[in-house]
C-alpha cells in the first residue's frame, strides 16, 4: 500500500546497499540504535552557512549505521514534505523519493505535511516504502484511521512498537481547507488505547510524535509522557526544540533535534529481560555525521542534482504579469509605505479573509518587474520560505504593533509594516510609542478592547523584528507559502489599488 514505484536510479541504489555486518547482542543486553530527524521543512540541500546537513549526509549516516548494526531504526517526526521549491514544486514527491533512498523505517505527519491537502498526503504515503503512522488521525467519519496507528519491529528477539501521534493543532496550523476531511482525536486518549493494546506484548514502546514541548500548546510530548505511562522513548517534533541529551519525564526520554536537519538525532538503547535498561540521547553535528557516514549518500546526491536542475527550469516559467515595476529598495520599503508592501499586505488579507493584514518591509528582497513575472522572480522577492498566518489580536495589541513599526522612522527598519484593511496617522516628530493616531479597521475606529483577525507572515507572528506583543497570539489558521499566495493574488486581482495613502504622515 505504501510501496512507491522508484526510478531506475533509486532502485539501483537501493539494491546496491550493503548487507548489515553488525550484531548488537551483548552481555548487558540487546543494543538498539534510533536515528531520527524532525521538522526538515524541505531543507534537503547541504548549506554550511545555515548548518543544514542536507539529505545526502542524513542518508549517508542512516545507511552507514544500518550497515554497521542491523538493529537500527530510522524515524522522522514530521513537517517534512513542504518548505522550499525543490520539494514544493513536486508537491512533496521529490521528498518521498529522498526519504525512500535514505532508509527511513517510519514517520508521523506534521501540520505542514497537510499543506497540499489530505488527499495529496495520502498519495505521498503510497509513494513511500515505509509507513506514515498516526493513531489519532481519522477520516471525517471518525471511524477509520487515515494512516496506520503503529508498527511493530523485532530486533534480535526484542519487540519494539512505534506509535504515531499528530498534534490536533493541524486543524489551524495548516490552511483549514486542507483538512476538511480529517478528524484529529485527543492524542492522550488514543495513546492510552494503543498502550493498553501494545505494552504487554512489546519490550519497547516508542512514541513517534509531532507534538512539541511549547507551553502554549494544549497537547505536548511532556504531557503525554506524564499522563500515558509506558512510553520508553518519544521521538518528537513541531516545537523546533534542541534537546541535546533529551528530556526525561519520569521513565520516558523525549528526543528532538531542533529543525532543518541541522543535526541528526541518535538514541542508544540497551534492552534486557524485556525492559529498557539504558537509554541515552545525543545529537550528531556535521563533524559527527561525516565521521559516521564517511561521505554523503551517492544516490541521494545524484537525485538532488536532478531535482535541482528540474527546479531551475520550473522557476523560469511565467506565472503572472505586472503593468509596472514595484521597487523593493531598502530606503523605501523599510522606512515608508510602498506599493510592493501594499500589494503583499492585500494578498495576505485576501487569502485569509482577515480584517486586516501586516507586511514587513524586510520580507521584500527584490523588485517586482514590469511585464512577465516568473516563479523565480517571486521567490527572489520572498526568499525565506515564510508561510502566512491569521491570528486574533485585541485592538490595543494592534496599536502597540503599529507603534513598534514606526518607532525608528526615518531610519530603516525591517519591521516597518505596510497594512491592508487599515489606515492610520503617523506623526514622525512625536516620541516613540506616541506616534500613531486615528487608527481605522475597514473604515471604523479601532476599538482597543475588541478582537480582530489579522494576517501576517510566520516570522512576524513568532515575534520577529521585536514584535514581542504578537508572540503567543491565538492562531486561527496557516494559509500556505507567502510566494504562492502573492502569485495567486496577482493572477486574480492584478497589480492595482495599491497606491500609497493608507498611512497618513503628518
Amino acid at each position: 500500500m505504501w510501496q512507491k514505484k522508484l526510478t531506475a536510479l533509486a532502485l539501483g541504489i537501493m539494491l546496491a546497499l550493503p548487507v548489515s555486518a553488525g550484531a548488537s547482542v551483548q552481555k548487558d543486553g540487546v543494543h538498539i540504535t534510533i536515528l531520527h530527524t524532525n521538522d526538515i521543512h524541505a531543507r534537503v540541500e547541504e548549506n554550511a552557512e545555515q548548518k543544514i546537513l542536507g539529505m545526502g549526509w542524513i542518508a549517508g549516516g542512516i545507511r552507514a549505521q544500518k550497515a554497521a548494526d542491523e538493529d537500527t531504526l530510522a524515524l522522522d517526526g514530521g513537517d517534512t514534505f513542504h518548505g522550499l521549491p525543490i520539494i514544493n514544486l513536486s508537491k512533496g514527491a521529490n521528498m518521498a523519493m529522498l526519504l525512500n533512498l535514505s532508509g527511513y523505517d517510519a514517520m508521523t505527519p506534521g501540520n505542514h505535511d497537510f499543506n497540499y491537502g489530505e488527499r495529496r498526503l495520502l498519495e505521498l504515503a503510497k509513494m513511500l516504502n515505509f509507513p506514515i503512522l498516526s493513531a489519532n488521525t481519522y477520516d471525517k467519519t471518525q471511524k477509520d484511521y487515515l494512516f496506520r496507528p503503529y508498527k511493530s519491529f523485532t530486533f534480535n528477539g526484542v519487540k519494539v512498537a512505534v506509535i504515531g501521534l499528530t498534534t490536533p493543532e493541524v486543524a489551524f496550523k495548516t490552511n483549514p481547507a486542507n483538512v476538511t476531511e480529517v478528524f484529529f482525536a485527543n492524542p492522550i486518549t488514543e495513546a492510552k488505547t494503543m498502550m493498553a493494546k501494545l505494552r504487554k506484548s512489546h519490550d519497547v514502546v516508542i512514541g513517534l510524535m509531532h507534538m512539541g514541548v511549547d507551553k502554549s500548546s494544549e497537547f505536548t510530548s511532556e504531557r503525554i509522557a506524564r499522563e500515558v505511562p509506558g512510553f520508553d522513548i518519544i521521538i518528537d517534533g513541531h516545537s523546533h526544540t534542541i534537546l541535546n541529551k533529551g528530556l526525561r519525564v519520569g521513565r520516558t526520554l523525549i528526543c528532538q533535534t531542533g529543525c532543518y536537519d541541522n543535526e541528526l538525532g541518535k538514541v542508544e538503547l540497551v534492552v534486557k529481560g524485556h525492559k529498557v535498561r539504558k537509554a541515552e540521547a545525543s545529537l550528531l553535528d556535521k563533524q559527527a555525521v561525516e565521521k559516521l557516514a564517511g561521505q554523503p549518500d551517492a544516490g541521494v546526491q545524484q537525485a538532488l542534482a536532478e531535482m535541482k536542475e528540474s527546479t531551475t527550469q520550473e522557476l523560469k516559467k511565467v506565472v503572472a504579469s505586472s503593468p509596472r515595476e514595484l521597487t523593493s529598495a531598502r530606503e523605501i520599503v523599510r522606512t515608508q509605505e510602498s506599493e510592493l508592501g501594499n500589494l503583499t499586505a492585500d494578498a495576505l488579507r485576501a487569502a485569509t479573509g482577515a480584517d486586516a493584514a501586516l507586511a514587513n518591509g524586510g520580507s521584500l528582497r527584490a523588485d517586482l518587474p514590469q511585464g512577465k513575472i516568473t516563479r523565480g522572480t517571486i521567490l527572489s522577492i520572498f526568499p525565506f520560505g515564510n508561510t502566512v498566518q491569521k491570528v486574533e489580536l485585541k485592538g490595543e495589541v494592534i496599536k502597540a504593533a503599529l507603534e513598534h513599526s514606526v518607532e525608528y522612522v526615518p531610519a530603516a527598519f525591517g519591521g516597518f509594516m505596510n497594512v491592508s484593511g487599515m489606515t492610520f496617522d503617523l506623526d514622525k516628530k512625536a516620541p516613540g510609542g506616541q506616534r500613531i493616531s486615528n487608527v481605522k479597521i475597514n473604515g471604523q475606529p479601532l476599538d482597543l478592547q475588541k478582537k480582530y483577525t489579522v494576517a501576517m507572515n510566520d516570522f512576524t507572528a513568532a515575534g520577529g523584528d521585536g514584535y514581542t506583543m504578537l508572540k503567543g497570539a491565538r492562531m486561527l489558521g496557516v494559509y500556505g507559502a507567502m510566494e504562492d499566495i502573492v502569485v495567486e493574488y496577482i493572477r486574480t486581482h492584478g497589480v492595482q489599488d495599491i497606491a500609497v495613502g493608507r498611512i497618513h504622515v503628518k
